[in-house]
């Protein structure tokens, strides 16, 4: 089966998402179409590649992924197809595929725009769907696009480490309000050493020990515990973390502006733990 996963930031308010399926469906017919989200935040890179980079592990190889975020950061002169770990993603040259792979694809091309065509969601469409599928008829990449191009590159957002101590992003909040925090458990061990620790968030909320589910602490306790993408999450059992502890994602393109405004509002985007 071949299947082609669709995300995107452009929410269901409208009548986009269906048209975009509807074109991909015409110049695409051969895939079978697996929507991933399409509520990411607008402009929120850590987040969006949070969830592109853990969606995309799960699918078998030659699987094509269309990641359609922030198209339009700058005025475009082409789009990106990219070829990693057996997989090919379409995306905006923007910075964000970098993010997602967390280092430079194996391969990538320019899928160049007719400068007489209105650059639109709907003909970036096109031009995907007709990549991917030369991409199913045989055609090597290098015969589809630019592979000359110099990309866009952004690093992924990493947490900030001290001999005692590491600082993690929040970088998703979950339907529950569960908050996402940029460490994985790979990174949390790695600095932790065998020590204790504390987890510090919001000015005087600690959590001292690693659950492995929900109901490890009565309802209503808050908790922490590594998720299903292994990164740190913290939680209330049936409640909602992020609206109680005043906890709310990191944005990159934000945060200088946000800055005076959420510490006048006690509005905090980090999570610190300390080694001992």
């Amino acid at each position: 089966m071949l299947l082609l996963t669709l995300t995107s930031d452009i929410g269901h308010h409208d009548f986009l998402v269906g048209a975009i399926k509807g074109q991909l469906l015409q110049h695409a017919g051969n895939f079978t179409l697996v929507d991933i989200t399409h509520q990411l935040s607008p402009f929120n890179y850590p987040q969006a590649a949070y969830v592109c980079r853990n969606a995309i592990k799960n699918f078998s190889p030659g699987t094509c992924h269309l990641i359609m975020v922030n198209l339009f950061d700058e005025k475009p002169e082409h789009m990106l197809l990219a070829q990693h770990n057996g997989y090919y993603i379409g995306c905006a040259d923007n910075g964000l595929l970098t993010m997602i792979l967390e280092e430079v694809p194996q391969k990538v091309v320019a899928l160049k725009l007719d400068k007489t065509q209105q650059k639109n969601t709907l003909y970036c469409t096109t031009v995907f769907a007709k990549a991917f599928t030369e991409l199913h008829n045989g055609k090597a990449m290098e015969e589809i696009g630019d592979a000359s191009v110099s990309i866009h590159v952004k690093n992924p957002l990493r947490p900030l480490l001290g001999n005692n101590w590491m600082e993690g992003q929040i970088i998703f909040i979950d339907n529950f309000e569960n908050v996402i925090v940029n460490i994985t458990r790979e990174e949390f061990e790695e600095q932790r050493r065998g020590r204790s620790f504390k987890i510090v968030f919001k000015r005087d909320e600690v959590i001292d020990k690693i659950s492995d589910n929900y109901a490890d602490v009565s309802e209503g306790e808050k908790l922490a515990m590594f998720n299903s993408a292994a990164y740190l999450e913290i939680a209330i059992n049936k409640g909602n973390a992020a609206g109680l502890f005043g906890l709310q994602g990191f944005s990159e393109k934000q945060q200088q502006a946000q800055q005076q405004y959420l510490s006048n509002r006690y509005i905090y985007q980090t999570v610190k733990i300390y080694f001992e």
